[in-house]
């Protein structure tokens, strides 16, 4: 019951909202079978992070780092769940009017979403950090399907590089600042499936907050921001926002 009064809380709110803004982590993207990074279960767990996701390490050992990415190779394979599927169509109500997100997945993009801003960069784009040549991933399928480390086709480097953020690196400054700017402009602001630890990404719901928008949580577990929510709806993202969505199309159609 406690549950349904939330969604249907939740639904209100967004129906009402002019300018929703979507935040969203690796929780949204766990539901599509994408390891997260912390956690019980999180990849922190397994491996090191300054070995094998900073630039420093990346730098010293290419191959400690691909050897993690290799594991993490669904990305490019898992499909968009319900959850993706349901901000997608926020959007297409005009409701949601930008998804900001830490993920590197393009899962928002495949499901729908047109105005994403990926913080943290995307899987799907390669550099080579000697020469600067860009490649995209299908360039190396041959040597990620044999997990061989890939090597610039242009100079021979070995630092190639997806282009997401390592531990160590900025955020793309023209990204963080479009997000900035979308988190102040948010009558509503829903987070999902972040735990709102890694910053500068996680200032952008308080930004959010000290400009007037209503706060909706939706996420496996409590968060160190939960005091700024009026929402906050525990459990699976996947089950929740279709819910959500509905209560919205339901009020849409009545008003």
């Amino acid at each position: 019951m406690i549950e349904r009064d939330r969604i249907e809380e939740a639904g209100w709110i967004i129906a009402n909202a002019k300018y929703g803004v979507v935040f969203t982590g690796a929780g949204i993207s766990a539901e599509s079978g994408i390891p997260t990074f912390r956690g019980e279960d999180g990849l922190w767990k397994k491996y090191d992070p300054e070995e094998v996701a900073s630039i420093w390490g990346f730098r010293r050992n290419p191959r400690a780092f691909w050897e993690f990415s290799f594991e993490l190779r669904n990305k490019l394979f898992a499909e968009p769940n319900p959850a993706h599927y349901a901000i997608a169509e926020l959007e297409r109500m005009g409701i949601v009017k930008a998804v900001i997100t830490q993920n590197v997945d393009t899962l928002h993009q495949r499901a729908g979403s047109r105005r994403v801003l990926e913080l943290h960069g995307s899987m799907t784009k390669l550099d080579c950090l000697d020469c600067r040549k860009e490649y995209d991933w299908s360039d190396f399928v041959e040597n990620f399907e044999k997990r061989e480390v890939p090597r610039c086709k242009a100079c021979g480097s070995w630092y190639v590089k997806p282009r997401v953020v390592l531990f160590g690196e900025p955020l793309p400054m023209d990204v963080l600042e479009q997000a900035v700017e979308e988190a102040r402009s948010a009558d509503v602001f829903i987070v999902v499936g972040s735990s709102l630890v890694v910053y500068p990404a996680a200032e952008l719901p308080y930004i959010a907050k000290s400009c007037g928008a209503r706060m909706i949580l939706v996420n496996a577990e409590p968060t160190v921001a939960d005091h700024i929510f009026d929402v906050r709806i525990y459990g699976r993202a996947g089950e929740i926002l279709p819910r959500i969505v509905e209560v919205v199309k339901s009020l849409k159609q009545n008003s």
